[in-house]
């Protein structure tokens, strides 16, 4: 991966953005795809790159990926300045206790902790229970709630301090990485092509969307508004290779793989046919799954937007999903853009995508 792009991606990762709260990582995204497209970015927060195609009356090609990561919110503060919290998107309860968190003020970053009973104190029969996370509390060093009050609001984001950590090889870990991973794909999509001056048979839109986490939401909103004939989701998939996964419910698939193609009811089995033929023709490894529900992306309401958008969807192995240290392969993540640019050169005519 070229410097420039990792450093976006590193940036893009390090922006807060729980649901709601993406401004931060969005600002990053603008500021990145600015050269390269006509940006806008709409009443809910979503960042739109442009890149009109030469001819007329083009069909409209909508990419997205969500910005929006999980996290927390500040609810409550008790007397002795601890902070109570609930969850932004779907958060494990098991994997926050002992961790440093980031409460994002309005002035600045105030750090804390997840507080856990000493296991010294807690009886036997209690060990393996689940503490649920509304009997978690945040220590951000308060002596009381005076003190507390003076740092946070009620109402203030907060998310895991992680941010990427290099692994073996070309494997990442950090928090974020769904979807941020699908973001970064749409902003280098549209790098190559204005970079590349190449002029497709399509007006192409890339987005940033926000509030997947929490339904969806702006993925919703922009499909709306932009109109699209053709819309691909870049997303990421549980990777099955690690030690606890069944590959019988979720499919084999495994890091450096290539990125994944589903087939099912939410994706259009030409659109489907255009990435897989253009997988096969540029050499681009790819893995196959089989989803047969409407999936919980943005392809969801994209492809059930107005009257109806064909859809598809990419989607980078991704392990640990939902945790501060989602792990995946950035060959995979080359390979999703290269895949998307070989298909979009291969999108000329929106009837080809009507079932018949």
């Amino acid at each position: 991966m070229r410097k420039e792009s990792m450093q976006f991606f590193k940036n893009l990762l390090a922006a807060p953005s729980p649901s709601g709260y993406e401004q931060p990582a969005q600002r990053v995204f603008r500021d990145y795809i600015a050269p390269f497209a006509r940006v806008s970015t709409d009443m809910l927060g979503n960042v739109i790159g442009f890149i009109p195609g030469e001819g007329e009356d083009l069909p409209r090609v909508m990419l997205v990926g969500h910005t929006d990561e999980i996290g927390f919110l500040i609810r409550y503060i008790d007397d002795n300045g601890f902070l109570y919290f609930g969850a932004v998107g779907g958060v494990d309860p098991q994997v926050t206790q002992g961790r440093v968190v980031h409460i994002h003020t309005r002035n600045g970053v105030v750090p804390g902790v997840v507080g856990r009973k000493p296991i010294h104190l807690i009886e036997a029969k209690d060990r393996d229970t689940i503490v649920k996370l509304d009997a978690q509390y945040i220590d951000v060093g308060a002596a009381n709630r005076d003190e507390a009050e003076e740092l946070v609001r009620i109402g203030d984001p907060v998310t895991f301090a992680e941010r990427m950590e290099l692994l073996h090889g070309d494997r990442i870990a950090s928090r974020g990485l769904d979807d941020k991973a699908g973001s970064f794909v749409v902003a280098e999509v549209l790098r190559h092509v204005a970079e590349s001056g190449e002029k497709l048979a399509v007006d192409l839109y890339g987005v940033s969307s926000v509030q997947e986490e929490v339904g969806l939401r702006g993925g919703k909103t922009s499909a709306y508004s932009i109109r699209p004939d053709i819309g691909i989701c870049l997303e990421v998939d549980f990777s099955t290779d690690q030690p606890d996964l069944d590959k019988k419910s979720a499919g084999d698939v495994k890091l450096g793989g290539g990125p994944i193609l589903p087939r099912g009811a939410n994706i259009n089995p030409a659109l489907f046919e255009v990435l897989a033929t253009a997988a096969e023709a540029g050499q681009i490894p790819v893995q196959f799954t089989g989803l047969p529900r409407a999936t919980g992306t943005d392809a969801n309401v994209m492809q059930i937007s107005r009257s109806g958008v064909a859809t598809a969807l990419v989607k980078i192995p991704l392990r640990y999903m939902h945790t501060p240290v989602e792990v995946l392969s950035l060959s995979d993540v080359e390979h999703a853009v290269q895949l998307v640019l070989a298909a979009l050169r291969r999108i000329r005519d929106r009837n080809a995508f009507i079932p018949s």
